[in-house]
């Protein structure tokens, strides 16, 4: 998700903001489990694959902005 960032300030952010490490890890979580969903690695119904992407996507904006008020 911030392939454009250096690595290094992606980590030293998250060791300042707690909210931003949960919401990353949480991102990653969910990028994961979406991507296995949609290769049918894990099979899960439409309904939650659909409830899974809103929920990476509203963390995905939460990282954007508290990235945005550091930077």
């Amino acid at each position: 998700m911030f392939e454009g960032q250096p690595q290094d300030q992606i980590d030293a952010l998250m060791k300042r903001d707690p909210e931003f490490k949960q919401l990353y890890q949480r991102h990653r979580l969910l990028d994961k489990k979406v991507m296995d969903a949609e290769l049918g690695v894990l099979p899960i119904d439409t309904n939650t694959l659909g409830q899974m992407k809103r929920e990476k996507l509203v963390a995905k904006q939460r990282l954007l902005r508290i990235y945005d008020r550091d930077h």
